[in-house]
């Protein structure tokens, strides 16, 4: 499983804001990337991927970015 999910740091420690399915102790990898940076990238592809929501665009984004792995 692959999500992008908001969080928030504060005091130390980063608060998820979107719920997410994992189980107890499961360890994760964590990718971090200041809300402003996605939200330049989100508007640089507007119009481009035609009428494309939020959603669809961030989709398309994590997807773009796991096909360089």
């Amino acid at each position: 499983m692959s999500k992008v999910v908001r969080a928030i740091y504060k005091n130390g420690v980063l608060k998820l804001l979107d719920p997410v399915e994992l189980r107890e102790g499961e360890e994760v990898f964590v990718r971090l990337e200041r809300y402003e940076d996605r939200v330049k990238k989100l508007r640089k592809y507007r119009g481009i991927l035609g009428k494309a929501s939020k959603e669809e665009i961030e989709e398309f984004l994590l997807e773009a970015e796991f096909e360089r792995l």
